[in-house]
């Protein structure tokens, strides 16, 4: 009796470890991504090649801005955070209070376009008549050689890391115009602009580009610069289109699993390659 319950016994057993290992095995594995609206195009293009490649992993992908994701990582909601500008010092400081050892990686490049109506007859701009224009200091086309109509003037809002490059690059950390309107995503500025003839904005570069049919790209000059540059890839590779800023990844510690797979998988010749079909430019 005591001989049949232990083959009993180790039936069970076996029976018990073989589900277990045939539940790990099959087992969906999860990571979140979350964070700028800028990304998210290219951030959704690396995911969803990845789960092709690897039926059983789950990425979910979300913006917000690179403010929103930041958040996210230090109150442990996301697992990786995309963001359009470097994380702020105050952000680290929290960080450190936290215990939470942030990780910087630059994934791609990105060009900041300006956009407007395609009946709007100004073709280029300097960064200096672009900053007096989100300052307020210019409200008028009419300021710039254009018709005599009110610039309606479009930001994205505060959590966005480009409001804050732009702020930084183009209006030399000045305040935006009151009369700014803030729209919560880039695909609204880009709507709002293709909607009204007088609106003007800033995007990213890869979004501008799969948009090219709706809205203007604007050239831009600096200074004393002869020729004004309309932005594009090579632009910004070349550095001669000057409203560029590098895009990172940011992560609790050093990646572990998928999401080491996930990063590897960025910044790898396959994943730099999607970078620059998607719009953005590519680190190497």
């Amino acid at each position: 009796m005591k001989y049949i319950l232990k083959i009993i016994t180790v039936v069970l057993i076996s029976v018990f470890l073989f589900q277990c290992s045939k539940q790990k095995k099959g087992e969906s594995r999860y990571v979140t991504i979350k964070g700028s609206d800028t990304m998210l195009h290219l951030a959704s293009s690396w995911a969803e090649h990845l789960m092709e490649a690897n039926p059983q992993t789950d990425i979910s992908v979300t913006g917000g801005g690179s403010g929103t994701g930041i958040a996210a990582l230090l109150n442990g909601t996301t697992d990786i955070c995309i963001a359009s500008r470097k994380i702020k010092i105050k952000e680290l400081e929290q960080a450190k209070g936290l215990g939470i050892e942030i990780k910087e990686f630059v994934v791609a490049r990105d060009g900041i376009a300006i956009v407007v109506n395609k009946e709007n007859p100004i073709d280029d701009l300097s960064i200096e008549q672009i900053g007096s224009i989100y300052t307020g200091m210019f409200t008028n086309w009419n300021q710039l050689g254009g018709p005599d109509k009110e610039i309606i003037v479009l930001s994205r809002e505060s959590s966005s890391g480009t409001y804050v490059f732009f702020q930084k690059r183009v209006m030399n950390k000045k305040d935006y115009t009151p009369n700014a309107l803030l729209m919560p995503s880039t695909s609204a500025i880009i709507q709002s602009v293709k909607q009204d003839k007088w609106a003007i904005g800033y995007v990213g570069l890869g979004y501008a580009m799969s948009a090219s049919d709706q809205i203007k790209m604007l050239s831009v000059y600096e200074g004393s610069q002869v020729n004004p540059i309309v932005p594009s890839v090579a632009a910004v590779q070349s550095g001669e289109y000057v409203v560029a800023r590098p895009l990172h990844i940011y992560t609790n510690g050093e990646p572990q699993g998928l999401v080491k797979t996930i990063i590897d998988f960025c910044l790898s010749e396959e994943g730099q390659k999607i970078v620059e079909e998607t719009g953005y430019v590519p680190v190497n």
